[in-house]
């Protein structure tokens, strides 16, 4: 499959190429690449990677390689040199993959692509591997007459959070040297809108430890008196949430409010599958509380469960909290003053013990250089629409990464993933209209940029 010289029409040649791009993502698909031996073969995921290599290869990206990373992942690594004066580009996917969960929810097997009402469906369509064709696609229109340098990255265990990729920028920095990063792993605010991520949430997740009695008593006998470790995390918890729903730590701000696009309310309910007639939890708009405020959620509780439970009170309760963290926010000090407000509001003189999880810093991107003034042209030139900006509630712990290595590049987000995908969740699915606009979009910022910098 060599790189084929493209017509001067790079969105002919992408919708021409539409059909084999069905047929490379029902391959990519079929590779079970969870990066988690326990629960599929590794064979699957160094599958995937040898896909991809030769994919690129193929697309005409002359020097190609899988690393192992110290996770155990194989990162796929290429690169094509700049033309004398021209901006090299990172392009960046992950192959690897969510587990796909209960099959039985499914509604089609998730290893095998599946058309249906005109979207895609199957798991890691959108998440990542949709991304990487779109990539391909890219690449494959401007053919020989590419004007920039080229860099590939494709991550074999983004979904596990590992950190391989990330040990690899910090030991071999010179794979990831660019002046403009594209992290194709997020997606438009709706199929047809052209949209970039500007911004991502940290983490500083805790687990807390409430513990009131030496071991369980009969709650007839001293029910009342004796303090219940379970209700004193319950109450505990409730503090970290107005009535209105508001996350409220002591001593973080959690009024900041969201500038870009909005994030319109009956999407997000239908988006997040909220059931008729519940309300949303939280004042401001969605677009604020979702990518501009910090946002605690109880991830677990240790208690006995209902099934089997005995009339007695527990003398020790424990919950996994995961604080989100907006950009502007310091996610150490979000770590202390999460941990400061458990201790300050434990009721009875419980004894509380607090573990911290390791913390990830927030992201906000530059937008003000030659990359964005280029790809807000190329956007709109595909979609016919302005390009508009959105945050995400996630955290890509490489963004940040990449940021200290490479100071001076703009890091884009975008790629393929709109609401509608449901990405981690069963049925994901993606919209092939967005993978071929967004792939036409990525060949005229690489077109445009080459010319800017001409």
């Amino acid at each position: 499959m060599p790189a084929d010289a493209p017509p001067a029409d790079v969105r002919s040649h992408i919708e021409a190429a539409m059909p084999r791009a069905k047929e490379e993502l029902a391959e990519l698909v079929r590779f079970t690449s969870v990066h988690d031996p326990r629960q599929f073969p590794v064979e699957e995921c160094i599958g995937a990677a040898r896909w991809v290599q030769q994919a690129f290869l193929d697309a005409g990206i002359p020097d190609v390689q899988s690393i192992e990373t110290v996770d155990g992942s194989l990162a796929v690594v290429g690169s094509r040199p700049a033309p004398a004066g021209a901006p090299t580009v990172l392009l960046y996917s992950h192959y690897d993959v969510q587990p796909p969960g209960d099959r039985n929810i499914w509604d089609s097997e998730p290893f095998e692509l599946t058309e249906r009402d005109g979207r895609w469906y199957g798991r890691g369509s959108a998440d990542c591997k949709g991304n990487v064709i779109m990539h391909l696609l890219a690449l494959r229109a401007l053919g020989e007459s590419l004007g920039v340098g080229v860099r590939i990255v494709c991550e074999g265990s983004e979904e596990m959070g590992t950190g391989g990729l990330e040990a690899l920028v910090e030991q071999r920095p010179e794979l990831f040297t660019a002046d403009v990063v594209v992290i194709g792993d997020t997606g438009n605010a709706r199929v047809g809108l052209p949209t970039v991520t500007t911004t991502l949430r940290g983490i500083a997740n805790v687990v807390v430890n409430v513990e009131t009695l030496a071991g369980e008593v009969h709650s007839g006998m001293y029910g009342g008196p004796a303090p219940d470790a379970l209700a004193a995390l319950v109450r505990m918890l409730s503090t970290l949430r107005n009535e209105r729903g508001d996350t409220v730590v002591d001593g973080l701000d959690a009024t900041q409010t969201w500038d870009g696009v909005e994030y319109d309310t009956e999407q997000f309910r239908s988006d997040a599958g909220v059931l008729d007639g519940v309300g949303l939890a939280g004042s401001g708009t969605v677009a604020d509380a979702v990518w501009a405020r910090p946002a605690l959620t109880i991830l677990g509780i240790d208690c006995p469960p209902v099934v089997g439970s005995a009339a007695a009170i527990s003398p020790r309760a424990s919950a996994r909290l995961n604080l989100r963290v907006p950009p502007g926010m310091d996610p150490s000090a979000a770590q202390d003053a999460l941990v400061a407000h458990l201790e300050a509001h434990t009721p009875w003189n419980a004894r509380v013990t607090v573990e911290r999880e390791a913390v990830g810093s927030p992201f906000r991107a530059k937008t003000d250089g030659p990359g964005y003034a280029a790809l807000s042209g190329a956007l709109e030139e595909a979609f016919g629409h302005p390009m508009g900006t959105a945050g995400q509630g996630g955290s890509i712990p490489l963004c940040n990464a990449l940021a200290q290595v490479l100071p001076d590049a703009e890091i884009v987000l975008m790629g393929v993933e709109e609401p509608r995908c449901r990405i981690h969740a069963p049925n994901e699915s993606v919209d092939p209209t967005e993978i071929e606009k967004m792939a036409v979009a990525e060949a005229l910022f690489l077109q445009r940029l080459a010319v800017s910098d001409s």
